[in-house]
């Protein structure tokens, strides 16, 4: 299925080269904590130039990097060099649910360190009687990536292996949410800045009150954390599908019971990447 909507249309911001200021090269929907320090390390997320980038407005006053609120417009970005956009690769990752073992030990180990949505900080009351209605466990780097993770050395910076299972579901590896960020987060509708004090930055609307806030200070201060690295990649892959181009496409997870699920990907965006996920996940095990 189609995305329902573009969220390019609903940027506030967006920016382009200067020598070129017609062809826009990303942007974002401005929400409260995003600062002038903050666009100018999420551009240089975005853009590629061997030589500094600078950043004016459109009536030609630099953006000083400092603690302002960012404000609505039309950015210009300068360089002495090439501009380029940058072409790492984006994981698109599912939300599907699995099952086995290792999917049990990596959400019941995530829930005795965290006890609480790390975001809101909001408290399970219902905790030592063992329900968990309205929290889950997601993983920081995607489990359905999880021979991407190997392969490209990521799992190198968890040092707590979990006792089934590979890295990927170490408790390193997860953060406690409430359910209805649970499918935020995975979707990168909002990430956390590990640079910037673990501020929480939302690249969608966000009527939840998060963006700007921080992440739970209790978790931080646990040795069974995720590491900065990890928060750090999940951070930059949410600026590049939020930010490069156009942003990427929004998958649509609520299928109705009997609905052509595998009909609906495949005629969606980016089918191949879409089912390879969701194939892993339907025959693997865990939760993203």
């Amino acid at each position: 299925m189609p995305p329902t909507s573009d969220p390019a249309l609903r940027r506030d911001v967006v920016f382009s080269d200067l020598r070129d200021p017609s062809t826009i090269l990303g942007g974002l929907i401005l929400t409260h904590g995003v600062t002038n320090e903050g666009f100018y390390r999420m551009v240089s997320i975005v853009l590629i130039s061997k030589s500094d980038i600078f950043i004016q407005t459109e009536n030609g006053n630099r953006l000083l990097r400092d603690s302002q609120p960012l404000l609505r417009g039309h950015y210009l970005i300068i360089s002495d060099s090439e501009i380029q956009v940058n072409s790492e690769l984006f994981l698109h990752r599912t939300i599907s649910l699995g099952s086995g073992n290792q999917a049990y030990s990596f959400r019941d180990t995530v829930r005795q360190r965290d006890r609480r949505c790390v975001i809101t900080k909001i408290e399970n009351p219902d905790a030592e009687f063992g329900e968990w209605w309205g929290y889950k466990a997601a993983h920081v780097f995607p489990l359905a990536h999880e021979s991407y993770c190997i392969a490209h050395n990521f799992d190198r910076w968890i040092t707590i292996r979990p006792a089934i299972g590979g890295s990927i579901n170490s408790v390193q590896n997860g953060i406690l949410l409430m359910a209805h960020l649970h499918d935020r987060f995975n979707s990168y509708a909002f990430s956390i800045d590990p640079d910037d004090n673990y501020k929480i930055i939302c690249f969608r609307q966000d009527q939840l009150g998060i963006a700007g806030t921080f992440l739970d200070r209790r978790l931080l201060d646990d040795s069974q954390r995720p590491p900065d690295e990890l928060f750090r990649w999940h951070f930059r892959q949410a600026v590049l599908a939020n930010m490069r181009g156009a942003g990427e496409p929004v998958f649509e997870h609520d299928f109705p019971p009997g609905s052509d699920i595998m009909g609906d990907i495949i005629s969606g965006p980016k089918p191949a990447e879409r089912m390879e996920s969701e194939l892993f996940m339907r025959l693997g095990s865990g939760t993203s």
